[in-house]
């Protein structure tokens, strides 16, 4: 995975392997499955204890009684358990699941900006599905899987049960908004190319709403006044959604915004991930 890379373990035939997410709305393709740069179990919630400063993933399955299916879930710790540490949700795009953020090495950013002074937290990865995380199909809403299940979840790992916030990858970006919008705190969130539409007729074509009425409801650049905590935005001078970003960015929400060279695509990601979470780690609480 990079030079952090200590040794590749895929437990339990999951793998690691996902979708590149190379845009919106990208379907589904076989990739090659990408080693992990951390220890990871999933055995039970008991956790192993890390080695000082080498990421630990606790890599599951639990039943979601709000999307009416089994899920993925990945706690990633920056270190040694520590117990009650706060954490950030990491949603991913549309074509991904969870396991994306193993495949951008997170795990590895996240021990980096925490032995680079950054207060200790964790990230929680959850499948989302493809439906901009929002109810889609009948039975599957994930923003109540986040909302009603992931707390207990949070509880089993040993983590604060109310995340201190979120961040998303483009179509994950769309997820994370409406997250910090509806829940209490408020916490924080961090959008890297964020998936976010100026009109229906962008919303329409990704054949995922509803309704205008569902996308008016839970479009974030229409309720930006709902955004109260700390946000960062990121996103690449060629990538697709960048007027969205701008418009994101125009509202006068941000408390850092950059944009620099680069596309729509895992690369871009690997690029800004550890300023975001340098940036969620000063700002959560």
């Amino acid at each position: 995975m990079g030079a952090t890379s200590r040794r590749a373990l895929l437990f339990g035939g999951a793998g690691l392997g996902v979708a590149a997410c190379t845009g919106d709305p990208a379907r589904p393709r076989p990739s090659t499955p990408v080693a992990s740069s951390t220890r990871s179990t999933t055995k039970s919630t008991s956790m192993p204890p890390a080695r000082a400063g080498e990421p630990l993933v606790i890599d599951v399955q639990r039943q979601s009684a709000a999307r009416g299916r089994g899920v993925r879930v990945i706690a990633m710790f920056p270190g040694d358990r520590v117990e009650r540490l706060p954490v950030v949700l990491a949603l991913h795009g549309r074509g991904a699941t969870a396991g994306f953020f193993l495949d951008l090495g997170v795990p590895a950013m996240l021990a980096a900006a925490v032995e680079d002074g950054v207060a200790p937290f964790a990230v929680l990865a959850v499948d989302g599905g493809d439906s901009y995380w929002v109810a889609g199909d009948p039975g599957d809403d994930p923003q109540k899987m986040l909302a009603d299940e992931v707390p207990g979840w949070l509880a089993e790992f040993g983590l604060i049960e109310s995340p201190s916030g979120a961040f998303g990858i483009s179509m994950g970006a769309y997820g994370a908004l409406n997250y910090v919008r509806a829940v209490p705190g408020p916490p924080s969130a961090a959008v890297l190319s964020p998936a976010l539409f100026t009109d229906w007729a962008q919303a329409r074509a990704r054949h995922v709403f509803a309704s205008e009425g569902q996308w008016a409801a839970t479009e974030p650049l229409r309720h930006l006044d709902d955004l109260q905590g700390a946000l960062g935005v990121w996103c690449g001078t060629s990538d697709p959604f960048l007027p969205a970003a701008k418009e994101l960015v125009a509202g006068g929400r941000t408390s850092v915004d950059e944009f620099t060279s680069g596309g729509h695509d895992p690369a871009y990601w690997r690029s800004v991930l550890p300023d975001a979470l340098r940036f969620l780690g000063g700002v959560i609480r």
